[in-house]
């Protein structure tokens, strides 16, 4: 590029763009969703050309949150969905409706029931013990079913080499009468 000698970087005027600026972005749809208005399902995975922007007045420990709007495929209605970095996941804002995840769901009732534990345990001491107890109930039983199963296993897989050896030197010494006739 040709700059004259009396250029100054500093006499170009800055542009001035708008904090809630909007970017056509190529992203795949982060869940499964519903379409509100026609009820086309969505499923994960699916490519959109979507409008990213930054959401004002939130952030999550200086994360920026971003919005994404995006068109069902059938109806072109207009559906939203937010970045949830607290949960390293996407949040359904409005024009469709997340459909049933039941993994996630177990692992929040399983992390309740975790904490409810340790609180317990924490204020009552013979929780404690009692807990301990069924923890190694529950054990032995796993153990118990383990060993039953490997010994079911054993019976009905139960192989007689004797007779499979027995049954290999009749096929070496048939083929040997063979070559010899």
């Amino acid at each position: 590029k040709y700059y004259p000698p009396d250029f100054d970087p500093a006499k170009i005027p800055k542009l001035k763009l708008p904090k809630d600026r909007q970017y056509v972005v190529r992203l795949m749809a982060p869940f499964n969703m519903r379409c509100k208005t026609c009820g086309e399902y969505i499923y994960k995975g699916k490519k959109f050309n979507a409008r990213k922007e930054t959401v004002q007045n939130e952030s999550y420990l200086g994360l920026p949150i971003f919005r994404f709007y995006i068109k069902c495929t059938r109806c072109l209605a207009e559906i939203t969905f937010k970045t949830d970095p607290e949960n390293t996941d996407y949040t359904m804002e409005h024009g469709a409706t997340r459909n049933f995840q039941a993994e996630k769901l177990l692992e929040e009732e399983e992390k309740r029931m975790q904490k409810e534990r340790e609180e317990e345990e924490l204020n009552n001491p013979m929780k404690v013990l009692e807990n301990r107890t069924k923890d190694s109930k529950l054990e032995m039983e796993v153990l118990e079913n383990l060993q039953e199963l490997k010994e079911l296993n054993q019976r009905q897989a139960n192989v007689d080499f004797e007779a499979m050896l027995k049954q290999y030197k009749e096929l070496e010494e048939e083929q040997r009468r063979k070559e010899q006739e």
